[in-house]
């Protein structure tokens, strides 16, 4: 059986890769263009950092290559006939959007139709599990009451956002705009076209290989500027919430969805109500873990930064019969030992 991970040096994708290298006897290409350093105006390498550790692995094919490249991804598709396509291949940054809001439709809505459109033509039995977000519910998710506690946003009302919060009527980011257009294409090439498809609108995934940024990746991130004993700046008042997963935990949920019986699906997934960290607590555990104290400076709320964004899992847990099993803490300290470990 072969699989094909577009996005495949990023942090879910190379996690994926990494999972189905070690369980399956056939290929698991790849696919990635290797550009998330410069999205984020970085000098530092990156995904390549994954990129060289995937090599390990005989059955894994490296490509570096573009999915808005039509030809060569439908020459990917004819060669290796991938019965499995797991889409993570992405512009994750809210802010790069904001700046350039073609090149982000150009990756994530263009780039998603251009791998459902070779999916379509060259692997019609396959399954295709796409990397939506939540901000695809754009400011629907304000409309909820919150409280502010001492160091963290509540909702009042809810435990969490689920499937049934409307996507319309809404303003978006043009990043969740572009993340949205993806999920509906791959809601309608189910539809459509009868592919096996699932959408898993992401909330904070975390995990080791992940190289956190400012504007993206903020478990990371925090982690590496406490190693690096640097000062961290917070927008807004720091007690803005997440639930965050594990990113094993998430490839657990893709494969459950490959092996289940069911045709379609969309699914919000996260830690959930039980997996929730604000920034000032995920500073309380890396201070406790690493010992460290770093400076901290509070600058105003970035646009369009939601104060508390919790995933209600309720229906992936049912229908998938998953459930996140790394706490937030534990997983921070693993974060924190690779770090160390990869000298980052």
């Amino acid at each position: 059986m072969n699989v094909l991970i577009t996005g495949g040096a990023g942090m879910v994708g190379s996690h994926s890769a990494e999972y189905f290298a070690k369980q399956n006897n056939g290929m698991v290409i790849v696919y990635d263009n290797l550009m998330r350093s410069k999205i984020f105006h970085s000098d530092k390498k990156s995904v390549e950092y994954n990129w060289q550790y995937l090599k390990q692995y005989p059955n894994v094919i490296l490509l570096h290559k573009d999915i808005r490249d039509i030809s060569q991804l439908r020459a990917c598709f004819k060669k290796y006939r991938p019965e499995i396509v797991i889409h993570t291949a992405g512009q994750p940054g809210v802010k790069f959007s904001l700046n350039d809001p073609q090149e982000d439709f150009s990756i994530n809505a263009w780039g998603t139709l251009n791998v459902l459109e070779c999916m379509k033509d060259f692997s019609p039995q396959g399954v295709f599990i796409y990397c939506s977000t939540n901000k695809v519910y754009g400011d629907n998710v304000n409309e909820f009451e919150i409280v502010e506690k001492e160091k963290r946003y509540d909702f009042t009302s809810i435990k969490g956002i689920d499937e049934q919060v409307s996507i319309d009527l809404t303003g978006h980011t043009p990043y969740g705009v572009s993340k949205l257009t993806g999920d509906l294409y791959v809601q309608d090439f189910a539809h459509t076209y009868g592919i096996k498809t699932a959408v898993f609108r992401m909330s904070c995934i975390y995990g080791t290989r992940q190289f956190g940024f400012e504007d993206q990746g903020w478990v990371a991130w925090f982690a590496i500027r406490f190693l690096q004993k640097k000062a961290i700046t917070i927008f807004g008042t720091g007690k803005q919430v997440r639930d965050v997963l594990w990113v094993g935990d998430l490839v657990d949920a893709y494969q459950k969805f490959i092996d289940s019986d069911l045709k379609f699906g969309v699914f919000n997934i996260g830690g959930g109500c039980d997996n929730t960290l604000s920034l000032l607590e995920l500073i309380d555990i890396l201070k406790d873990i690493t010992g460290y104290k770093v400076e901290l400076k509070f600058e105003d709320w970035r646009r369009f930064d939601q104060k508390i964004y919790v995933s209600d899992v309720t229906k992936v847990k049912q229908q998938l019969n998953w459930s996140p099993t790394c706490a937030p803490k534990e997983g921070v300290r693993r974060i924190v030992e690779w770090l160390k470990a990869a000298n980052i």
